[in-house]
């Protein structure tokens, strides 16, 4: 078993190939920019681990890892002209940097390369990997759909936003294990205990990202550190302060949560506060560290070694902890 660095880099020489200049130029040059972006490659890392987890050469599995990664930036690309978003990991968002229609079109040509990716596999693998695929990029479409639909919600309850991010982010980390597993042909109950392993992560690694737009370092965050509270978003944070707030504190965020200053930074100070004085940002935390271990409790139905397991608990608590 390699370590996570050898993964990143592999996959990114690999992607790198991947990327060569095609015509027609204003179709392929937004592509090539947002995969080149950078990024964490959280997915693809893991798929290429499970797929050795499962001993398996992680070479094989780099298609599907690419795949994944090709997907998970398409709706980036959407999810960014939906939320009118203007960086993305630092840098001018698709649609900001050409425009709109160039943004749509080359996020359509990115989910038809990603498709076109289990074509390098044969005949039964690509069935799975492809029967999987649909499932997860519909899953994510509703996630989506769930989250502009709580953005006119007063009502959002706890199990509504943990489904939404569900869908929406931790389904697609658990089929990138999961497809790892598939390449490697490993049996269908490893297969389906490593995406539960890889969704309770996903959950996990999402509720870090809203802990992180409130709280982490503008310097390492890669986006606008209060975003989600400039946009009103109702993420685990708000719902835990208004279940936690007394009456008073209820009032005042969710007056916030209605208003949108010219100095939008007051805001965010404020929010923040009742964020932490109301205990919702420990809660957060709290359900952080939850979510991880239930991952790792599902590592003890899966056939692999104790230094296996080991390395998965590893990147689950880097994710855990990380700043970025």
């Amino acid at each position: 078993m390699k370590d996570i660095t050898f993964y990143h880099d592999a996959f990114t020489e690999h992607l790198d190939a991947f990327v060569e200049p095609k015509e027609p130029i204003t179709l392929y040059a937004p592509i090539n920019y947002i995969l080149q972006l950078g990024g964490k490659r959280l997915r693809p890392i893991l798929t290429l681990m499970t797929a050795e987890i499962f001993g398996c050469d992680y070479k094989i599995a780099l298609n599907a890892a690419s795949s994944v990664e090709v997907f998970h930036n398409f709706s980036l690309v959407h999810d960014d002209i939906m939320d009118d978003a203007p960086l993305r990991r630092g840098q001018e968002t698709v649609h900001e940097k050409w425009d709109i229609n160039t943004g749509i079109l080359s996020g359509d040509a990115m989910l038809i390369m990603a498709y076109q990716l289990f074509e390098n596999y044969k005949p039964e693998i690509f069935q799975s990997l492809a029967k999987l695929f649909s499932k997860t990029a519909l899953e994510v479409c509703e996630g989506q759909q769930y989250d502009v639909d709580f953005e006119t919600r007063d009502d959002v309850t706890i199990p509504e936003y943990l489904k939404m991010i569900e869908f929406k982010t931790a389904v697609l980390v658990g089929a990138a294990m999961k497809m790892g597993a598939i390449v490697a042909e490993a049996s269908i109950s490893c297969q389906d205990a490593i995406y539960d392993f890889g969704k309770n992560l996903g959950i996990a690694f999402q509720l870090q990202d809203d802990y992180l737009d409130a709280f982490g370092d503008p310097k390492t965050f890669g986006k606008q550190v209060g975003g989600d509270i400039i946009e009103n978003k109702k993420t685990y944070l708000y719902l835990k302060a208004l279940e936690f707030s007394n009456k008073e504190d209820r009032l005042q965020l969710e007056h916030l949560y209605s208003v949108s200053p010219n100095d939008a930074s007051e805001k965010i100070d404020a929010v923040k506060q009742l964020f932490i004085s109301s205990g919702s940002a420990e809660a957060t935390k709290s359900e952080i560290e939850n979510y991880t271990h239930e991952a790792f409790s599902v590592l003890k139905a899966i056939k692999i070694s104790d230094d296996n397991k080991a390395v998965l608990k590893t990147f689950g608590n880097s994710l855990m902890n990380r700043k970025v």
